[in-house]
């Protein structure tokens, strides 16, 4: 069985056979988290990371969109908070969206987790940031 970038083609020459579209699939089979979160992209062949916004994120791969320019079948990196680097490829581009097939399954949960122990310097806004601990009432003394 394919796998990577050798099941997305048969993926396109499957949908290119029977003249399918994105739109004419709307229950694929992997489950999606609809999010917002930053990642950065590297594309094969370019120097520099391009920050882009993940719209919707699935173990098979996600959807971005931000000012990068890419068309379909480029292999790039995303790099997703708390997962790390992960290899894809454009399966499909429409304006300023586009989807990428991860060349492996991921945890799309570990992208959901939380930031903790922010340093004190953190430029967070007080009102974004976890609460401070409340004190132990049984270990407190009456005055």
């Amino acid at each position: 069985m394919p796998t990577g970038p050798r099941l997305l083609l048969v993926g396109i020459l499957f949908w290119q056979e029977r003249n399918l579209t994105v739109t004419d699939i709307d229950h694929r089979q992997l489950g999606r988290d609809s999010l917002f979160l930053m990642a950065d992209l590297r594309l094969d062949g370019q120097d520099g990371e391009h920050r882009v916004r993940v719209r919707n994120l699935s173990a098979g791969g996600m959807m971005a969109e931000g000012a990068v320019r890419v068309v379909r079948g480029t292999t790039l990196n995303a790099h997703l908070r708390h997962i790390g680097w992960v290899e894809g490829v454009v399966a499909w581009v429409q304006d300023n969206r586009f989807g990428i097939a991860f060349a492996e399954q991921i945890d799309p949960k570990l992208a959901r987790e939380t930031v903790v122990n922010q340093p004190a310097d953190d430029f967070t806004p007080r009102y974004i940031r976890n609460a401070a601990p409340q004190a132990d009432s049984t270990r407190l003394r009456k005055i």
